[in-house]
């Protein structure tokens, strides 16, 4: 049996049903879960001090493209808005392969390992032809690294010459995405609890494939029981898009092909008006909420405060690389918190709200019930800041908050999943990074010179 031990911690945010902060407080973890949490000094295999140390639940991304970590930061497509930039890059992604997916997935996954994420859903949509099995590059890095993964069988069928953004070698026809997308999921997903991998269908959004794909999409992942996500009412661009071609708003069009209810999440979600919002709480259906992503692009800001008092499921996300720059949870915590508070003053949720929205929303969002949270019996996912560093003087008055209030600039001090300490001290422990690094370096110099 392996062990795990986070020794007298000064504080643990749980973010249980009853908010409970425990104090002077330890965790023993057995085989990847919580078996016992407060004063007390069992026996494991490995132990973590954590004196003097707060210890929160491991974040959860709901919504992230790690291959665009290798096209963040381009300058041709700086200050374009999201269907200006679709086009240009696609031109770039049309040539993603293995060695670019695997290597991407290392850089975006170790930044969000080192900055307190624990389980990230990836939304991968673009396959090339001839470019293989891409999930099994995902969820190589991921196990090398240590990280719990939830991956999607993404998946587009309206190119260029059928009025759709991408080019025609990314596209495939329905019958192939379907097929694909029932390998995928009998390969890789598995459902058992505590699982370290899961799998979505995720065609990627109403501009870029067919009404067909999304019926057929909802159909077959009810069929295998997995869960549906895709982009949704990002942009008004997307909405005139959607009113245009199929003379309905896009919540409307996509309630008709089967896709609200509490296994669908959408990514975004911006753009719905008040007659939507009651519609998502009363199916269940959740939102992704991508701050950072939002304002880059200029997309507008989700109506989160309206969403929580009426139930809806909300995750956090931080979207693709290249529409953040960044894969850092604990920067988008804190962006929403500010964001909101700007927009919606003293409506808006309060920095310990957002932690949720960080942990136990993104977990319901996800259909998973053994993350989210640090209680006996649920995995054990979390990590732990130092509170005697100088930056945090003052500043951890309130631990529930600080993460949203004041914000954690930089690498938390440990991060662990599924009981296994998978970075320590700014540094990933389940790979060589300065190998990783030099690696992927090669591999975006690669990427990006290719025609």
């Amino acid at each position: 049996m392996s062990s795990l031990l986070i020794k007298n911690a000064s504080a643990v945010v749980t973010c249980d049903g009853g908010d409970s902060v425990l104090e002077n407080a330890s965790i023993l973890i057995q085989n990847g879960i919580i078996a016992a949490m407060g004063p007390g000094d069992w026996e494991a295999g490995e132990t973590l001090e954590a004196a003097g140390c707060i210890v929160y639940p491991g974040l959860i991304n709901t919504h992230h493209h790690l291959y665009q970590t290798f096209s963040r930061n381009l300058p041709q497509v700086q200050n374009l808005e999201l269907f200006d930039w679709l086009r240009a890059l696609y031109e770039i992604w049309k040539n993603l392969d293995g060695e670019t997916i695997y290597h991407s997935s290392i850089v975006g996954l170790g930044e969000l390992l080192k900055t307190g994420c624990t389980t990230c859903f990836d939304h991968h949509y673009v396959f090339p032809g001839g470019s293989g099995d891409l999930l099994e590059a995902q969820f190589a890095a991921a196990g090398d690294l240590g990280i719990r993964m939830s991956a999607s069988r993404g998946s587009m069928d309206l190119s260029k010459k059928d009025g759709g953004l991408p080019p025609d070698s990314v596209v495939q026809t329905v019958d192939e995405i379907l097929r694909d997308s029932q390998a995928a999921v009998e390969k890789y997903h598995d459902p058992s609890f505590n699982s370290m991998r899961t799998v979505a269908l995720a065609p990627c959004s109403p501009f870029s494939v067919s009404a067909e794909l999304l019926r057929q999409s909802a159909l077959l992942a009810r069929d295998l029981g997995v869960r549906l996500h895709t982009h949704l009412c990002e942009t008004k661009d997307e909405e005139e898009y959607v009113l245009e071609k199929y003379g309905k708003r896009p919540l409307a069009y996509m309630e008709d092909l089967g896709w609200v209810g509490p296994d669908v999440w959408y990514a975004h979600g911006i753009h719905f008006n008040d007659q939507e919002l009651k519609l998502l709480a009363d199916t269940g259906t959740g939102v992704a909420h991508c701050p950072i992503s939002n304002m880059k692009l200029s997309s507008g800001v989700c109506r989160i405060p309206d969403l929580l008092e009426l139930g809806v499921p909300v995750g956090l996300a931080v979207d693709g690389s290249a529409s953040n720059d960044g894969s850092n949870l604990l920067e988008e915590l804190r962006a929403a918190y500010l964001l909101h508070r700007l927009c919606s003053s003293e409506k808006a949720p309060s920095g310990y709200d957002l932690l949720k929205i960080a942990t136990r929303g993104s977990a319901r969002v996800l259909g998973r019930a053994d993350i989210g949270s640090l209680e006996v019996g649920k995995a054990g996912d979390l990590f732990l800041i130092r509170r005697d560093r100088l930056e945090l003087v003052g500043a951890d008055l309130d631990v529930k908050s600080m993460l949203g209030t004041v914000g954690f600039k930089g690498p938390v001090d440990a991060t662990v999943v599924n009981g296994k300490v998978v970075a320590r001290d700014g540094h990933l422990t389940g790979v060589d990074e300065e190998k990783a690094a030099r690696e992927a370096r090669a591999a975006v110099r690669a990427y990006l010179s290719r025609g």
